[in-house]
């Protein structure tokens, strides 16, 4: 079953690449008592994904946090390493932090897992956006298969 607004986002983990190396994220203490942008793609480093979807959140994070974001995630089904070169390509530092769904647990646990399998990606998060308030899913952007319109980080501005 797909999320949907109002719905609590259920309870997986993530990693991230810290200071040190990878570190373990579980989303219930990831999410609460926060107001969070987190975006998805399909993959780190592919061409709309990197070109425009995770660009629009670096360069929109300052509008964001200032209509009460207090964080922005972005995820994705790669790895903790492969998220942290991405994130450094991309000037995120500060900005956006990158959760690893390296299984593809958050993105079946939400209902928004995609087959990729036809490109040799196998399973991914389709593209999406999301606030999550708190735990719980505010507003939700799912994109039409092959688009990028609705889970940018300019018509989550028009949102908010």
């Amino acid at each position: 079953m797909t999320i949907k607004v109002g719905d609590t986002i259920p309870e997986t983990g993530f990693v991230k690449m810290g200071e040190s190396g990878p570190e373990p994220v579980d989303s219930a203490s990831y999410f609460k008592g926060r107001r969070i942008a987190l975006f998805s793609v399909p993959g780190a480093f592919t061409p709309t994904c990197s070109a425009k979807h995770l660009p629009s959140f670096v360069e929109k994070a300052d509008a964001l946090k200032a209509k009460g974001i207090d964080e922005i995630a972005g995820t994705s089904v790669n790895d903790a390493f492969v998220m942290g070169a991405w994130g450094k390509s991309a000037g995120t530092d500060g900005k956006i932090t990158l959760l690893a769904d390296g299984n593809g647990d958050f993105a079946r646990a939400v209902g928004l897992e995609m087959d990729g399998t036809k490109f040799g990606m196998g399973k991914r998060g389709q593209r999406f956006s999301m606030v999550v308030n708190d735990g719980v899913v505010e507003q939700l952007n799912v994109e039409a298969p092959g688009e990028y319109k609705v889970s940018s980080a300019e018509h989550m501005l028009e949102q908010l």
